[in-house]
């Protein structure tokens, strides 16, 4: 087939983006609430769900060199049957085993999809035009990515309230409709994912899996170098645990204050929509307030901020103060994440700018699944309340790390 011109690549990146961010909307809002109904505790879950994060920490960089070495339409097509089959686990799962084997399997899908899509865009965009401008589409990207995960939570708490299959659980019914949408994604994958380039095929594969201590190695000793990436490294760490407690055990919370865990997975599908497209407004407003604070500052402010609205979630508010606070928090997260990202993009040069990047991911993944065990765990033996405010303690606190991050700002100010 002939070579897609940039703006053919961008309309199917954003059809294909859509696709694959849909079905996991649909999932956010009784993912959690799911287990807790077939019978695991809440540090069962907990433990279950942190399968997930150890995969994608275990596999992130072998499966970015499987994308190299083989292709980028390969990679998503297996991406999205490894997800089909870890939502046909979800959909059957009834013990603490089959959970973790179905998120591990989500884990390994998280894994093998991050990344060839974006990628396939630049590429495809960039054999045409080497100097072509892609951050327009990557900017619509990011807005398809949250109406989508908006959209999909929305739906997904619609199908809860209105319990439309007698034969199926509600809380399994977005579960069994993600399915099949993740089918369609697959099929709208092999038909508008058209790849033009050599491939280099399983050798160049098993030589990037052998390469990839020496790439982490190797963005360690960068990281070593600069007292501000540690800085930055020590910040996602804290908030891949922090984050745990408004990204998981927000419904498990609503269901405890409401004392039903269908009810709570109905008003999580709103809520969940309404939190997606906050954070789109939250990073419009990010720049703003870093020109008149500076991106540090904005950075350290709306992490402490994040951590406040955690911490609320946990006191006696009502089902009201806890969705307020939760869509709180994603307003702070899409203003506090572009303005971190901008001052690791600031640390490296281009010889290490994704190895850089892929170590924030990885340190974010296992924090967050020892988050989710050591939060649960508290939830368990003291309360809920106790575990969502030392979350927040702990996102509130990380601002402290930003400060060789500030230091260095205003050594370079005029």
């Amino acid at each position: 087939m002939t070579q897609l011109d940039a703006r053919q690549a961008r309309t199917r990146y954003l059809i294909l983006l859509a696709l694959r961010w849909l079905p996991s909307g649909m999932l956010l809002p009784v993912l959690t609430l799911l287990p807790l109904e077939r019978g695991l505790t809440l540090s069962e879950l907990g433990l279950a769900a942190a399968a997930q994060g150890l995969v994608v920490f275990l596999l992130e960089l072998p499966t970015g060199g499987f994308s190299d070495a083989l292709g980028r339409r390969p990679v998503m097509v297996a991406s999205g049957l490894v997800s089909l089959a870890g939502c046909g686990l979800i959909f059957v799962a009834d013990s603490f085993a089959v959970f973790a084997l179905a998120f591990g399997v989500q884990g390994l899908y998280r894994a093998l999809d991050s990344g060839p899509l974006e990628s396939w865009y630049v590429d495809t965009v960039q054999a045409r035009d080497p100097d072509a401008d892609i951050s327009t589409g990557l900017s619509r990207g990011g807005t398809v990515t949250g109406i989508a995960v908006g959209v999909g939570a929305l739906v997904a708490g619609g199908l809860v309230a209105l319990d439309p299959l007698s034969s199926v659980e509600a809380l399994a019914v977005p579960v069994l409709v993600a399915a099949v949408l993740r089918a369609v994604a697959v099929a709208a994958t092999i038909s508008l994912l058209v790849e033009a380039r050599p491939r280099s095929g399983w050798p160049a594969l098993t030589a990037a899996v052998r390469e990839a201590p020496g790439v982490i190695g190797g963005s360690l000793r960068v990281v070593r170098a600069s007292v501000v990436l540690q800085g930055l490294i020590l910040i996602e760490v804290a908030w891949g645990f922090g984050a745990t407690a408004y990204e998981s055990l927000t419904p498990v919370r609503l269901a405890e204050v409401v004392d039903d865990a269908e009810r709570a997975g109905a008003i999580m599908g709103p809520a969940a929509a309404a939190a997606w497209f906050a954070s789109a407004a939250g990073a419009a407003l990010a720049p703003r307030l870093a020109r008149r604070i500076g991106i540090t500052a904005t950075a350290a402010v709306t992490r402490v901020a994040q951590g406040v609205f955690v911490a609320t979630m946990g006191l006696s508010l009502g089902a009201a103060g806890i969705v307020v606070a939760f869509i709180a928090c994603y307003v702070i997260q899409g203003a506090s994440s572009p303005m971190h990202m901008t001052l690791v993009h600031r640390e490296v040069t281009e010889e290490h700018r994704v190895t850089i990047v892929s170590i924030s991911s990885m340190v974010f993944q296992p924090a967050a699944a020892l988050g989710l065990i050591a939060l649960t765990a508290v939830g368990e033996s003291t309360s809920l309340a106790t575990a969502m405010v030392l979350g927040g303690v702990i996102l509130a606190a990380a601002a402290a790390f930003y400060l060789p991050a500030y230091r260095a700002e205003r050594r370079q100010a005029p």
